[in-house]
């Protein structure tokens, strides 16, 4: 299914995205060496619910996941890049910390990820996070109407591959809107100039990850961790933006 919004959806949609930027940014501040992922879980939960809006995520139970989710965020640490469950474990110096969220209030849903250092940074986990960050602006400046789904694949992934890292295309971007994971797909590299073409009220997640060494996901015995095949680290980079008659819009972009 693939939705288009109206003006009046849009403008529930840009509230939802503010939300999820909020959240994730206070996460990012609160998380310091010694928090526990469950933690987090935890205040994620109070936040979405004193905002009066609903986890995409808590009863999520898809083909690829040992469902139902069962947690509010996904917190991946280090070799883990995605889907990564909340469990015991407390933040080390130098983590390398992704945290992927998405919620829906007044029916309409917004989807965002964050990569950052816990204490100490490294220079290679600090460029991992910035090639991702990087592709994700590529990726927003090649969407506009009239674009078509392979010029946003294209920008990610020549970004990425620019950067020396490997893509995979198990897992990318999607459509989003009254529910959380809608087509089109968006695989983090392509072809210009193929697949779906843009209109305006399209809301989309764009969402370049990587993995240090390798294209080859693991996946732990959760049933939802997926973690690199050779234990490298990773990074992910997510946002949720509107097609316009102007361009791309980002609805979960922090405030400044």
């Amino acid at each position: 299914m693939i939705e288009i919004l109206t003006p009046d959806e849009m403008a529930r949609a840009r509230v939802t995205g503010a939300l999820v930027a909020e959240i994730l940014q206070t996460m990012k501040q609160r998380s310091t060496v010694g928090t526990n992922l469950l933690e987090i879980d935890r205040w994620v939960a109070e936040m979405i619910r004193d905002a009066g809006a609903q986890s995409c995520y808590v009863d999520y139970a898809p083909s690829f996941g040992r469902g139902p989710f069962g947690h509010y965020i996904c917190t991946s640490v280090n070799d883990a890049v995605l889907h990564g469950l909340p469990h015991d474990y407390a933040l080390a110096d130098g983590d390398l910390v992704s945290l992927d969220l998405a919620v829906i209030k007044n029916g309409i849903a917004a989807d965002s990820a964050i990569s950052f250092v816990v204490g100490t940074p490294d220079p290679a986990s600090t460029a991992m996070i910035r090639a991702t960050e990087q592709a994700l602006q590529a990726g927003i400046a090649a969407a506009g109407p009239g674009a078509r789904i392979g010029d946003i694949s294209h920008a990610i992934g020549a970004s990425l591959s620019a950067a020396g890292y490997p893509v995979n295309t198990d897992f990318g971007g999607h459509g989003i809107g009254s529910t959380m994971h809608q087509d089109p797909h968006i695989p983090n590299t392509g072809r210009a100039g193929r697949g779906y073409k843009l209109r305006p009220g399209l809301l989309l997640a764009l969402e370049p990850w990587i993995m240090a060494d390798t294209a080859e996901l693991a996946m732990d015995p959760d049933g939802w961790t997926l973690r690199s095949a050779t234990g490298s680290r990773t990074a992910h980079s997510e946002h949720t933006i509107a097609i316009t008659d102007d361009g791309a819009e980002i609805l979960t972009l922090p405030r400044r």
